[in-house]
Order: structure tokens, then C-alpha cells, then sequence
């Protein structure tokens, strides 16, 4: 099966760059383009679309709030969303990710890349650099001070799952998490999806999100989980 793509930019040769590439893939197909939020909407829920590569500035209705509407609509809670933007510093990226968006990548990243990051995130991934990802909600986060979180972390999870959160967030993967903590990997993903479970999240972008909201995972300090 193929990964249907939805395409959304308000800039036509970006979109018709991008729907080249896409094509140029065997596993991919480009099932539509948009020009505006709310365009991609209504295209996602036509065309099925798998995934959709969405701009985060877009007239009619940005990026942010058209991933919220997807996010709400029960019946599109399988679509994907990869946050386009022009820069990896962009404050709105964290809006986007708090949103829904399971990842984001700058513009200018190489084309091998982008097929790359569409497929990570078709299949289940969520697609987050560490270090522009903690400096950016380091920078919204820093006022005003993030709570504190008691000493087990967000509500309703054990130490082990607290230890595993902290991890996430700072961008480590299964395979890491497991090295780190002398765990197997398919214990340490079960650990993570029962983690998801019980914050009701989508995803690991959303697990981030609650680790620094939560005061788990401080910003700009390391700290061993």
C-alpha cells in the first residue's frame, strides 16, 4: 500500500516541487494539494489522505488550526500531520506540535530527507530534531516558569513510566531508552504506548509536551531521568 499525501502550502511551486518529489517515490502518492488550512481539511476528509505535509503559515486558516481540527475530528484520527515551516526556530512550532503535528521539518530540508520524514511519521514515529526541539520550547517555556511536578511526575504514572517520559523528551528512541534504563525494546515501547495511553496523547511530540508542561523535564537541564 502506498502512502497517500496530502499536500498543503499556499505557495503554488512549492506545492508542485514537493508533489514531484513525492511522486518520484514508489511507496507514495500525492492524493491532493491545498492552498489554504481549511482547503486541507475538507481534501483530508475526501481523498483519505494518509499523511499530510502541511505549511504553518497559510491563509483562510494556518497550519496550527487546521492540525487542531483534524486532531478533533474523530473521524481523521488516523491522519498524519508533518509541520512545514521556514525556520527551525519558529515559536509557532510549538503551538503546531501541542496541536496534533507529529513532527516538523524546516523548507530547505533535502528532498531525501522530507521522503524520510514521511515515512517516519506514516508509520506511527514522531519526527523531532532534539536540538531545536528543546531549544524552541525551552525559549516558550522559560516565562513564565513551568510548574513543578511532584515526585511522580504527571499524574497517574509510576516511577519507571516518569523515568521513560523524561527520556522521550529528550529525544531518545526505544532502542536508546532500553540501553539506557537495562530494559528490552519491546518492554521499553510498551512502556511508551501505555505511557501515551494514559495521557490520552497521539504521540511522542505530544509526550514532549507534557514532560516540560509538567516541570518533569526542566528546560535547558539535562538531568539523568
Amino acid at each position: 500500500m502506498k502512502i497517500r499525501v496530502l499536500l498543503a502550502d499556499d505557495q503554488t511551486l512549492v506545492r508542485a516541487a514537493f508533489a514531484m518529489l513525492v511522486e518520484s517515490a514508489p511507496d507514495m502518492e500525492v492524493v491532493g494539494q491545498a492552498g489554504t488550512g481549511r482547503a486541507a481539511v475538507e481534501l483530508a476528509r475526501s481523498d483519505r489522505a494518509d499523511l499530510i505535509v502541511m505549511d504553518i503559515r497559510m491563509p483562510d486558516l494556518n497550519g496550527i488550526e487546521a492540525t487542531r481540527l483534524l486532531a478533533d475530528d474523530e473521524d481523521l484520527a488516523g491522519v498524519k500531520v508533518l509541520m512545514l515551516t521556514t525556520y527551525d526556530t519558529d515559536e509557532h512550532v510549538f503551538e503546531a506540535l501541542r496541536a496534533g503535528a507529529s513532527g516538523f521539518l524546516v523548507k530547505d530540508t533535502k528532498p531525501g530527507e522530507l521522503l524520510e520524514a514521511i515515512r517516519t511519521v506514516a508509520a506511527g514515529d514522531s519526527l523531532l530534531s532534539p536540538g531545536p526541539t528543546s531549544r524552541l520550547i525551552e525559549r516558550v517555556l522559560r516565562a513564565p516558569e513551568p510548574p513543578v511536578a511532584g515526585p511522580g511526575g504527571p499524574e497517574g504514572l509510576s516511577d519507571r513510566e516518569c523515568q521513560v517520559l523524561a527520556l522521550v523528551a529528550r529525544g531518545l528512541n526505544n532502542t536508546e531508552i532500553a540501553e539506557t534504563l537495562g530494559l528490552s525494546p519491546l518492554t521499553a515501547k510498551t512502556h511508551v504506548s501505555r505511557i501515551m495511553g494514559k495521557l490520552g496523547v497521539r504521540d511522542r511530540a505530544q509526550l514532549v509536551i507534557v514532560a516540560y508542561e509538567s516541570g518533569l523535564v526542566r528546560p535547558g537541564v539535562a538531568g539523568e531521568p
